[in-house]
C-alpha cells in the first residue's frame, strides 16, 4: 500500500492546475460513482489528478490508482480499497479500469459496501457501459472528455482566454463576439495551426515528436485497448490499421463499403461493426441523416476520422483536402454538446433544427438558399455577416 501512496503523491506533485479542461466544471464531483471516458491523450488522468489536488476538503483523503500497475497482478482492488478505507480514505481515483479483470463487478461491490466512499474511474472510450455490469452502469454518472476545443487551445497556449459561448448566442451575435476576440490578435494563423497539431493537450510536451507520439497513441488504442473489450485478433488489428489509412484518403460523402471491404480485407458485416468500434474508440466519427437507422450493420451517410489532427497524421500527403479538414473540425466541435446529423441540403444538421454548409471564404449559399435556420461556416475569414459565420468561431463552444 505504501508503494501505491508514494506513486500517487509523486504524480500529484507533478500535476499542474493553471489550466483545466472544460469537463472539470461539468462533472458533479459530489456523486459517489463517476466514470470518465475519452480518447487516449485527451487528459482524463490529469483531470482526476487536478480534482484530487484541489477539490477535496481537509477532512477528505484520496488516492490515485492506475489499475494497469503490476501491483494489481498480485493484489485485488477490493483489498486495497478496504485498507484505504480503514485508514480514513474517502476518495478512490481509478485509471485504466478496462485493464483490470472484473473491474465493473468490483466497483459495484465497493459502491455497495462502502456507502461513504467516492469512486471516480476512467478508461478507454472503447469501454462501453454495456460491457460493464448492468447494476454498475445504472449507478454511475458517465462523462466523455472530447479533444481540445479551439477555445481551450488558445487558453492552454496563453494566446487569449475567453469563456465558452452558447451556440444560439453565437448564431445571433457572432459579429460582435468576433470583434471582441479577433480584434485582439490575428486569429487565423492560430486556427490553422490548431487544425494541424492543436487537438491533443500533449502537443506541448511532444513538440517536434508530436506526430510520432500521436501514431503511438493510435497503435495503443488498436493493439492494447480494443482487445480488452472486443474479440479482436492480430490479423483484424492489422486490417483496422489499413482501414484507417483507406478512410483518411477517402472523400467523406462518397463512402463505398464494397470497396472498403475489398481493400481492407474485412467482410461487409465485419467492416460495418468495426466502423462502430472505431467510432467508440474516438478514431472515427460516423454520421447518419436525420431519422435514418443507426444499427451496427447500417451504412453511415458520412464517415470521417475523428478530428483534424488524426487526418493530417494519417493522410497519404502532407496536404489533405481543406474541405474535409473543415468538415471534420466542425463536426468534432459541435458534437460535444449538440446532436449532429448529415443533411440532405447542407453538410450538417445540428439539434434537428440548424442547417450548416461548410466551405472557404468564397462559398455561396446556393445549397441552403431559402432554408430556415441555415448558415454558412466559412474558413479564412476573421469576421462574418448575417448567416455567414467564421469557421473558427465554432471552436468556442466548450
Amino acid at each position: 500500500m505504501l508503494e501505491l501512496i508514494k506513486t500517487s503523491n509523486l504524480r500529484l506533485s507533478h500535476t499542474e492546475t493553471q489550466f483545466v479542461r472544460y469537463l472539470f466544471d461539468d462533472i458533479e464531483w459530489e456523486d459517489r460513482l463517476i466514470g470518465i471516458s475519452g480518447a487516449r491523450g485527451t487528459g482524463k488522468t490529469t483531470l482526476m489528478m487536478q480534482y484530487l489536488k484541489t477539490g477535496l476538503s481537509k477532512a477528505q483523503k484520496g488516492i490515485y490508482l492506475s489499475l494497469d500497475n503490476l501491483y494489481f497482478t498480485r493484489n485485488s482492488l477490493l483489498d486495497v480499497a478496504e485498507e484505504f478505507h480503514i485508514n480514513g480514505g474517502t476518495h478512490l481515483f481509478l485509471d485504466e479500469v478496462h485493464k483490470y479483470p472484473n473491474w465493473s463487478l468490483e466497483l459495484k461491490n465497493l459502491y455497495d459496501n462502502y456507502p461513504k466512499m467516492h469512486l471516480v474511474f476512467s478508461g478507454s472510450s472503447a469501454v462501453q457501459l454495456q460491457k460493464a455490469d448492468g447494476d454498475l452502469s445504472r449507478r454511475a454518472a458517465i462523462y466523455d472528455l472530447n479533444e481540445l476545443s479551439f477555445r481551450e487551445y488558445l487558453e492552454l497556449n496563453k494566446i487569449v482566454k475567453t469563456p465558452p459561448i452558447d451556440l444560439k448566442e453565437l448564431l445571433q451575435n457572432h459579429e460582435k463576439i468576433a470583434q471582441e476576440i479577433a480584434g485582439q490578435l490575428s486569429i487565423l494563423p492560430h486556427f490553422h495551426h490548431y487544425l494541424k497539431t492543436g487537438v491533443y493537450p500533449f502537443v506541448k510536451e511532444a513538440k517536434g515528436q508530436f506526430y510520432s507520439r500521436l501514431n503511438n497513441v493510435i497503435n495503443l488504442v488498436l493493439e492494447s485497448d480494443l482487445p480488452y473489450v472486443e474479440n479482436i485478433n492480430f490479423q483484424t488489428i492489422y486490417k483496422l490499421k489499413k482501414l484507417l489509412l483507406l478512410i483518411a484518403d477517402s472523400v467523406p460523402f462518397k463512402i463505398n463499403t464494397a470497396e472498403l471491404s475489398r481493400k481492407s480485407g474485412l467482410s461487409r458485416d465485419v467492416l460495418l461493426k468495426m466502423l462502430q468500434v472505431l467510432d467508440r474508440a474516438n478514431l472515427l466519427a460516423l454520421f447518419h441523416q436525420e431519422g435514418a437507422p443507426t444499427g451496427h450493420l447500417t451504412k453511415p451517410d458520412k464517415l470521417y476520422l475523428n478530428n483534424s489532427v488524426l487526418y493530417y497524421a494519417l493522410h497519404s500527403t502532407m496536404y489533405p483536402p481543406e474541405g474535409t479538414v473543415r468538415e471534420i473540425f466542425f463536426a468534432n466541435q459541435l458534437g460535444v454538446r449538440h446532436t449532429v446529423n448529415s443533411s440532405a441540403h447542407g453538410d450538417f444538421m445540428v439539434d434537428h433544427k440548424f442547417v450548416f454548409e461548410i466551405g472557404g471564404k468564397n462559398k455561396n449559399d446556393d445549397q441552403i438558399k431559402g432554408l430556415k435556420n441555415a448558415f454558412l461556416a466559412l474558413d479564412n475569414i476573421e469576421y462574418g455577416y448575417r448567416n455567414k459565420i467564421p469557421l473558427w468561431m465554432f471552436g468556442l463552444l466548450y
